[in-house]
């Protein structure tokens, strides 16, 4: 197991991905949440309760969006880009 899925194991980081709930049904990273980009500045006080987010999408580009907004409110977070590279990662 890699260090990236231990510390999800762990529950030191929380997997987020920001594309819609149909994109969300269609696939995800097992044990992620969705919370949709648009939902995301109406949440804040919701990822301050999160130890470090690593936020995902189709590509990379809302995921991006979100953690420079989540990052100016003092949110602990970075951008994991695909949810696919954000699987492989953690099933490697």
């Amino acid at each position: 197991m890699n260090n990236l899925a231990i510390q999800v194991k762990a529950g030191d980081v929380k997997i987020v991905d920001v594309r819609t709930p149909a994109e969300f049904m269609g696939g995800h990273v097992v044990g992620s949440i969705n919370i949709p980009l648009n939902e995301v500045p109406q949440r804040v006080d919701e990822f301050k309760e999160m130890k470090h987010v690593i936020l995902c999408c189709a590509s990379g580009g809302r995921s991006m969006q979100a953690t420079g907004f989540l990052t100016q409110h003092g949110v602990n977070c970075e951008n994991g880009g695909s949810w696919l590279q954000v699987n492989s990662e953690i099933n490697s």
